[in-house]
């Protein structure tokens, strides 16, 4: 189960095992963990302990790096450490610091790491970090990676989570039954936290959901899909269907693109909530032909129903919704409605 918990440093057990390569790295590693008692960070708790932790820093200047940096709202990622396991826990880290920087108006994220730690800068690198200095230490030279988080590039990854202003929008349905292991800060407030597991496709960024829909062929990358949350029989429509998320199209496959049924379940089992004895289904069936690969961008903090849509006309009440094109003012009226943070939203040329 994936337990991700903000807590006190003081109620962090220091002598548990994951913390043993960070005090091999940093010689001075407990006294400075018990110098932040009262401090707050966040830890990952596994099945036998502690599988991550990230610590959090906001500063207005770094004079201990070169080059220093000065005259700016800064979020430095203090100290982050995470046992893979081969679900992409660390994906799910970064979309944690990087929601936490829009929502504070941050202008730079930056953190330091040994060039051995490989994996992690390119982690990293992946999501717009750049190698941005230096930093010499009693333990040997850090690197700085840094973001510049007023900077938008024009890529959905090295902008992520930012959400383009300018590209298509659509509303896409997903049954209640596969929509919170996909989306697991979107998991609605009725719903027990048991059901959101540990695994990679709960963790990613990037999500894969396959679909009949006749028209998903017209999305392309960067459009923009509002997650639309179908009812669960519990209850009318009006009331349990919800829009939930914002997402962004990486790319769209049709099954047929794949030479062969293992290259298919290789390109869409890590990011898919379907099983390989589902997707093998799928694939020899034919009924769900196209593949849509989308970044999880932006949880709604309030989950607008179906009637609200209905009574703002974002949709017609004889519409199913199965994907959905909406123009740019019913998207905006979606944002308003679910009281989004609208500085999630970018404007791109």
């Amino acid at each position: 189960m994936d337990n991700l918990v903000y807590s006190q440093f003081c109620e962090i057990n220091l002598d548990d095992p994951f913390f043993d390569s960070l005090k091999s790295d940093y010689k001075e590693f407990s006294i400075w963990f018990h110098r932040k008692n009262s401090d707050y960070a966040y830890v990952l708790y596994g099945q036998y302990g502690i599988d991550g932790f990230l610590y959090l820093k906001f500063e207005n200047e770094v004079t201990d790096i070169i080059p220093p940096i000065y005259n700016k709202h800064i979020l430095k990622v203090g100290t982050f450490k995470f046992n893979p396991r081969g679900t992409l826990r660390g994906q799910r880290f970064i979309k944690k610091i990087l929601d936490i920087a829009i929502a504070n108006r941050v202008e730079l994220v930056y953190l330091t790491v040994f060039e051995k730690h490989t994996y992690l800068i390119s982690l990293f690198m992946q999501y717009g970090f750049y190698q941005a200095g230096q930093k010499q230490t009693s333990n040997g030279i850090e690197y700085v990676y840094a973001r510049n988080m007023h900077l938008a590039v024009g890529d959905i990854l090295l902008d992520y989570p930012y959400i383009p202003s300018t590209t298509n929008k659509f509303l896409l349905a997903i049954h209640p039954l596969y929509h919170t292991r996909l989306f697991p800060e979107s998991r609605l407030f009725n719903e027990s936290p048991n059901i959101v597991q540990d695994v990679s496709h709960s963790n990613s960024i990037h999500k894969i959901y396959i679909s009949a829909a006749y028209n998903a062929n017209m999305l392309r990358r960067g459009d923009v899909l509002v997650i639309y949350r179908t009812g669960d029989g519990k209850g009318p429509a009006y009331h349990r269907a919800v829009v939930s998320s914002i997402c962004v199209v990486e790319e769209v496959k049709h099954i047929s693109e794949f030479p062969s049924e293992d290259a298919y379940l290789q390109y869409c089992t890590k990011f898919s909530v379907f099983t390989s004895s589902e997707l093998s289904n799928f694939y020899r069936e034919k009924r769900y032909p196209y593949i849509i690969r989308f970044t999880y961008n932006m949880a709604l903090p309030k989950r607008t129903n179906r009637k609200e849509l209905l009574d703002n006309n974002v949709i017609e009440d004889q519409t199913r919704i199965v994907l959905q094109h909406i123009s740019n003012d019913q998207f905006n009226c979606i944002l308003r409605l679910s009281q989004a943070d609208e500085s999630f939203i970018i404007n791109q040329a």
